[in-house]
């Protein structure tokens, strides 16, 4: 498809993957989910998303499934009341399973908490009789500041009991991000801590709040809960210890049923442009889609598996596969205080190999970087216990994928690799465990109950082996219902491409293979375009990690007079081999070797060998500032990095030429 001025704004599918993995006799004969499901979702859309409700406690029934009159605004299971908290606890105890773990926490240090249902039900009512007692009603607002603490569960289950919405914010945040935050949202309380451990020593977490909360007119409290007894600033006028408040409140409370569309949260997504972007998650509909997902797509066996999800807290990975999807359905689960390599490379393996742990869902950056430190590591450690893995958050490259099937996984664990955002509140696009035949790298197929598409610039769906936008044409259970105070940037932002045919624009590039199955692209703002031909950054990186001396890629599109963008390309090699393997010879074969993968028009035009990527907390590259290096600009803002000094040394060894011309 072609702009009036000629340009190709059809993405090129490049990379093919021929490789499929289906599912053991064994795994698919005990699976939950069948191939019955895509028939039953197809045939009766409304019907099978009632009966995933069903798995749920309602006080009162529905009237009506799906209300799409006031589109893009949806309202689901219209006229039914339920408490989100009660769901994700309280049942679970009424129905005998009280003593099971809900909780194995594991603190950085080595210290550990074994938290059960009986447990959390009661920690869960003292804090939601805590914040009342502090003033917070329904339709309150509560910001959470808080790192991977059983306190962080409490309080997100308290609000939820109340009515409250929570607003989480991600503990890597800045005071000022924090500020912007608390301000839009308009929060009562703050719940934060004295700091938190990382990387061995204890950080500081409050002094953050307090800098914040000194422009906040609407925080009336702000809780804090002891974990590293550092010293910390105090206000007597609204700072509390959790300790003092919370644990002298009764363990009772009852709960109240809410409207299926009361608000259930708030989550702060960063734009393009502009100030954060308050997604707005209510309560029936992605209570539902996330219990739904997360017992058909990582295969949940609650009486005998151990499930752990790596994301933070402050993410909405955090939110749905932490919170609410599993405790929905009574699982037990790892949450972890601090980072892989905490004391050593092994620490994942250990907490595996100690907690049993069978479902596995991580980042392929981590993946990657598990990858680069060597598959000895894992080796030392018995993961025997592990019978399904998965990947969240970017796409991932195929050799990542096998690496993880291999070594992680065994040779025979099914790999879920799944497609959802912020936006989406769960799980949209992933292969079925049991059913489907896997394809290293590719998400595959919408779930049963979602309809998505990869489309032209004008909304007509691409063929297959050709790329475009990927669009969701269907409403959904989890979906966002607005942006928070602002619902004309809502529609402009996701609805106002494709308004004609009432399209969700996700913001990601998308291509079918020669089967149809989806493979995701990255966004749109990371496609590059040379000579015309609109390429993925993703489709370069996969090659390049293809080859064997390649742990971890980034790309990124620089200007150039002859081509328009010109790709250039930072790479990690594997095994700790550094710059002194970055010569002419292996950037080179490199480049080489992207040409015979994918073509000639997406040789690098500069590869550059390093020790680091450019990554936030959560482990996200920030292409933005490979950009500013690649167009010799000053770097922009390296606030929300891991690790800022990484910046300089990549911006050195471009300005000394350590990198193929």
């Amino acid at each position: 498809m072609t702009q009036p001025d000629g340009q190709n704004t059809t993405l090129d599918n490049l990379l093919s993957e021929n490789r499929t993995f289906a599912p053991s006799s064994e795994f698919a004969a005990q699976a939950n989910a069948t191939a019955e499901l895509y028939q039953q979702a197809e045939q009766d859309r409304e019907g099978f998303w009632a009966t995933q409700a069903a798995r749920l406690h309602w006080d009162t029934e529905w009237n009506q499934v799906l209300d799409w009159s006031d589109a893009p605004f949806a309202k689901w299971f219209v006229g039914g009341k339920l408490n989100v908290a009660y769901n994700c606890v309280d049942r679970h105890v009424e129905a005998g399973n009280g003593d099971r773990v809900a909780i194995y926490w594991e603190g950085e240090p080595g210290d550990s908490r074994a938290i059960t249902y009986n447990e959390l039900q009661r920690e869960v009512c003292k804090a939601a009789n805590a914040l009342s007692e502090l003033g917070v009603g329904t339709g309150d607002r509560v910001a959470i500041y808080l790192p991977m603490l059983p306190e962080a569960v409490f309080s997100m289950l308290a609000c939820a009991r109340l009515g409250a919405l929570h607003s989480v914010v991600f503990g890597g945040f800045s005071a000022e991000a924090l500020r912007s935050r608390i301000n839009d949202a308009e929060a009562k309380v703050v719940i934060t801590c004295d700091g938190q451990y990382r990387r061995g020593k204890p950080m500081a977490l409050k002094a953050n709040v307090d800098e914040a909360v000194t422009a906040t007119p609407s925080v009336e409290h702000v809780l804090v809960v002891q974990r590293t007894e550092q010293e910390v600033g105090w206000n007597s006028g609204h700072d509390k210890w959790w300790h003092d408040v919370v644990d002298r409140q009764s363990d009772q409370h009852t709960p109240e049923a809410f409207d299926s569309e009361h608000p259930l949260y708030i989550l702060y997504t960063s734009g393009t442009t502009g100030k954060p972007k308050g997604i707005l998650h209510t309560s029936g509909g992605y209570l539902t889609q996330a219990a739904y997902t997360h017992q058909a797509v990582f295969d949940l066996k609650p009486d005998s598996d151990v499930y752990w999800c790596t994301a933070d807290i402050g993410w909405v990975t955090g939110h749905t596969y932490i919170v609410y999807g599993p405790l929905a359905n009574g699982a037990s689960q790892v949450i972890y205080e601090g980072t892989p390599n905490t004391p050593d490379e092994g620490r994942h393996w250990a907490i595996v190999q100690k907690y049993g742990v069978s479902l596995y869902y991580t980042a392929p950056t981590t993946i990657r970087t598990f990858m680069k430190w060597g598959s000895d590591i894992p080796a030392q450690y018995d993961l025997s216990s592990l019978r399904l893995l998965g990947t969240v958050g970017e796409p991932i490259n195929p050799e990542a994928w096998m690496w993880y099937r291999e070594h992680i996984g065994n040779g025979t664990a099914p790999i879920v690799d799944t497609w959802w955002q912020t936006e989406t509140g769960a799980i949209m696009i992933s292969p079925l465990p049991g059913v489907t035949a896997a394809k290293p790298g590719s998400a595959q197929q919408p779930l049963p109950g979602i309809s998505a598409k990869v489309v032209d610039e004008e909304g007509n769906q691409v063929g297959n082996g050709q790329g475009g936008l990927l669009v969701l044409d269907k409403p959904w259970p989890a979906m966002l219902r607005g942006i928070w105070g602002d619902d004309q940037r809502f529609k402009e932002t996701y609805w106002s491409k494709f308004a004609e045919q009432g399209f969700y624009f996700a913001g990601d590039g998308a291509k079918y293979d020669e089967s149809g199955d989806i493979w995701l692209l990255g966004r749109v703002d990371d496609v590059m375009n040379v000579s015309g031909h609109r390429i993925s950054t993703t489709e370069v990186e996969s090659a390049l990690v293809a080859h064997s001396t390649v742990a971890e890629a980034a790309v990124v599109g620089a200007s150039d007079a002859t081509t328009g963008q010109g790709i250039v390309a930072f790479v990690i090699l594997r095994g700790g081999t550094g710059s002194e393997d970055s010569g002419d010879s292996a950037t080179n074969a490199l480049r080489d070797h992207v040409a015979h993968e994918i073509g000639p028009i997406a040789k690098p035009r500069q590869i550059m060998v390093v020790s680091e990527l450019p990554k936030t907390r959560s482990g996200k590259i920030m292409r933005r500032l490979l950009r500013d290096v690649a167009e010799n600009r000053e770097v922009g803002d390296v606030s929300t990095l891991a690790d800022s000094s990484v910046m300089d040394q990549i911006s050195a060894g471009m300005k000394s030429g350590s990198a193929d011309e």
